[in-house]
Order: C-alpha cells, then sequence, then structure tokens
C-alpha cells in the first residue's frame, strides 16, 4: 500500500522532464483556473463556447510540450501553431466576456496570466528566429540560481 505522502511515479517523472519549462507550467495554471470559472457559465453556453476554451486550452498544453521537445530545426513551426491556437483562447475568452458569462473579476484574473503566455510565446519564437542569442527569459525557462 502506497503512502499517502508519496509522489505518483508518473507526476514525478513529468515534473523532472519539465522543471525549466516556465511557459507549460504557465499554460497549465490559466488552463486550470479557466476550468473554475467554466462551471459558472450557463449551462448551454458552458457545453459550447465554454468547452471549446477548455479543448483549445488543452490543444495547446499539448502541443506547447511537443514543441519544446522537437529539435530546434522543427520548432517554428508548430510554435506558430501554439501562438494560433493562443489567439484563438484570447479571442473565445473575449467573446465570453463581452457577452456577460464570465464577470469582470474573472476577465481580470485571466488577462495577466494570458498576457504573460503571449509574451512568452513571442519571446520563445523571437529566440527560434535570433539563435545566436540565447535568452532564458524568453524561452520561459528559469535561470539557475
Amino acid at each position: 500500500m502506497q503512502s499517502p505522502q508519496s509522489p505518483r511515479p508518473s507526476t514525478l517523472s513529468l515534473s523532472l522532464s519539465l522543471e525549466k519549462a516556465t511557459i507549460l507550467g504557465h499554460i497549465k495554471e490559466t488552463y486550470l483556473l479557466w476550468v473554475t470559472i467554466a462551471v459558472h457559465i450557463p449551462k448551454e453556453q458552458r457545453y459550447t463556447i465554454g468547452t471549446r476554451i477548455e479543448n483549445k486550452f488543452l490543444d495547446l498544453l499539448e502541443l506547447s510540450y511537443a514543441t519544446y521537445f522537437t529539435p530546434r530545426e522543427r520548432k517554428a513551426e508548430k510554435l506558430d501553431r501554439c501562438i494560433y491556437i493562443f489567439d484563438i483562447i484570447k479571442f473565445l475568452i473575449h467573446i465570453t466576456w463581452e457577452e456577460k458569462l464570465i464577470s469582470h473579476e474573472q476577465y481580470a484574473s485571466l488577462a495577466p496570466k494570458l498576457e504573460q503566455i503571449g509574451t512568452e510565446l513571442g519571446g520563445w519564437k523571437k529566440s527560434l528566429n535570433n539563435p545566436e542569442k540565447k535568452n532564458h527569459a524568453a524561452l520561459g525557462v528559469e535561470k539557475k540560481k
């Protein structure tokens, strides 16, 4: 019998392989925030636009993960797709706010997280376009202390 305090092996191995991929963590955090917000959307819209946003977040998480582990020479195309999916997420979330499906407070809690992800995706793309410049912040990678 496994003790309640020991980490699950799948969680441990994943966290070890992604410890420097802060952008993936930020996308995951924002997705989890969205899930807590989406349950308050009226049922009809929750199962249309709410589910669409959730699925796009999952697509973004999956593709960002794949991009992170893709060889550098093939990252740009996948990263462009990540940016496209992210732009769709922002657009759909803005619609939910405009249609008053989410509150100003909920939108305000999402906005800075979305802005941070956008900045990190843009920095990641910029670093791929300028391979001679090593900018760990742009990659969403924390510097060693």
